[in-house]
């Protein structure tokens, strides 16, 4: 038996859903890498389009979502919720135990919601070409669709061990049109420094979006695009939590704990965000972020001000961090490697809003596996660590003999992570959590900020 809850395309939601009224306290200010004083939005007109950059700074509560937005939604929009009966009997669990599946999206992931948007805008701009980066390959696929719905012109600067891990990740964005080019590359003067020093290094996110962003400022024509962390992009996300709210209430359930693979924060965001403002106003319901332990950044980062990547070159945002100088362990292959967080994920979690665990890679694929032979999805391996809290929270429930209602994000399939999933079968993928001895060397370049 399997429910599987519908909206039509009617029920698209029409206005993305802005966290940032419902938030306790002030937002720090963003502050300009240069001059170390606050930014103001036209500091970041070289790279982002005004309309990007005004949703950044919003603070509406609701924005509307173009027609030519929601009619490319409209592709897999609204996206399914299933009721995981076959898990829940397989954990002999009291919990019920619903997953929004963001896989049905043509690149099969959550990465549309804002790829979608961020292109339609700066095609609006009369921008001719994006400059990007991507981990595992999720971002650059999804930049790679919207590019080509829109008529621009893609790079994608590809964290080099993934594109090793990866290759068909890469084959799909160069069939959608993008170029696609390891990084770190000799194409770019931060690229060609970071080989001179480390010519064997597997390269991260933080050095990949420096080569973006370098990039994008030395090309008039050229916007960068960012896959999560930024505001703008977990207001589209929204869409997924307010879908599966209405998914909810179709079925009168509502859920006492909501799980999101957290990364950089957009997949969490889009599922969490939108039970932000029932939590604040009283609502009895957790909202946990689910992080790898080779990557800790909320669980063991520190809040402090830092570069959103490794050359210096984006503003200096305040975040839960582990340095910008963290590059993670080549033998991850779980996904979520960035070394920041998004500064409003940040600070709710800095408020006690929302929660944050970590997990093993070994421990998340053994739930993925269990979800893939009982729901018949192959999660992407960023996926499985909601899968794996949620596992944990079913088994919970039943020693605890309390019934409980469980949303988790499936941000995500893993028909292009098969090598993972290889190796994890082969019993060849290690554990690794990240030493306290190494995040303290990273934590000590962060700049430092006086306001």
């Amino acid at each position: 038996m399997q429910t599987k809850i519908l909206l039509n395309d009617n029920q698209i939601p029409k206005r993305w859903y802005n966290v940032i009224p419902d938030m306790p306290g002030q937002m720090a200010p963003v502050i300009h890498p240069k001059t170390g004083k606050p930014a103001a939005p036209e500091d970041l007109s070289a790279i982002f389009p005004m309309a990007l950059i005004e949703q950044e700074v919003s603070r509406e509560r609701w924005i509307d979502i173009p027609e030519d937005v929601l009619k490319a939604y409209q592709l897999w929009r609204p996206s399914p919720l299933y009721r995981a009966h076959r898990l829940e009997a397989a954990l002999k669990t009291p919990a019920k135990i619903y997953y929004k599946n963001e896989g049905v999206s043509p690149a099969g992931s959550h990465k549309p919601n804002t790829a979608i948007p961020q292109a339609w805008y700066n095609k609006q701009a009369g921008i001719r070409r994006l400059a990007s980066e991507t981990g595992a390959g999720q971002w650059g696929c999804s930049l790679a669709l919207a590019a080509s719905f829109f008529g621009l012109e893609v790079t994608v600067y590809m964290v080099r061990v993934s594109c090793g891990q990866k290759p068909y990740r890469k084959s799909l964005m160069e069939v959608w049109g993008a170029k696609v080019i390891p990084s770190p590359s000799s194409l770019t003067a931060v690229g060609r420094q970071i080989l001179e020093q480390t010519p064997d290094t597997p390269g991260s996110l933080g050095i990949a979006i420096s080569e973006a962003v370098e990039d994008a400022a030395s090309h008039k024509d050229t916007n960068y695009a960012l896959g999560s962390v930024l505001n703008h992009v977990c207001l589209h996300q929204s869409v997924i939590g307010l879908e599966a709210m209405e998914q909810l209430r179709m079925v009168g359930d509502y859920p006492d704990v909501v799980f999101g693979a957290c990364g950089g924060g957009s997949n969490f965001a889009g599922i969490a965000f939108p039970f932000v403002r029932d939590k604040v106003n009283g609502k009895d319901i957790r909202l946990v972020g689910v992080e790898p332990a080779s990557c800790p950044t909320l669980t063991k980062g520190v809040y402090a001000f830092d570069y959103g990547d490794t050359a210096k070159l984006t503003p200096v945002t305040k975040m839960y961090t582990l340095g910008h100088d963290f590059v993670p362990p080549g033998i991850h292959a779980g996904g979520l490697r960035y070394h920041g967080q998004s500064a409003l994920v940040s600070q709710l979690y800095h408020e006690g809003i929302i929660e944050a665990i970590a997990y093993p890679q070994n421990a998340c694929f053994e739930a993925a596996l269990l979800f893939a032979r009982t729901e018949g999805i192959v999660p992407a391996p960023e996926s499985s660590h909601a899968v794996r809290a949620a596992v944990d929270e079913a088994i919970k429930a039943r020693e605890e003999g309390h019934e409980r209602t469980i949303l988790f994000c499936l941000s995500g399939h893993g028909h292009f992570d098969m090598s993972a999933y290889d190796a994890y079968l082969a019993g060849q993928l290690e554990d690794y959590e990240y030493p306290a001895e190494s995040i303290r060397e990273s934590l000590a370049n962060l700049p430092r900020v006086e306001l």
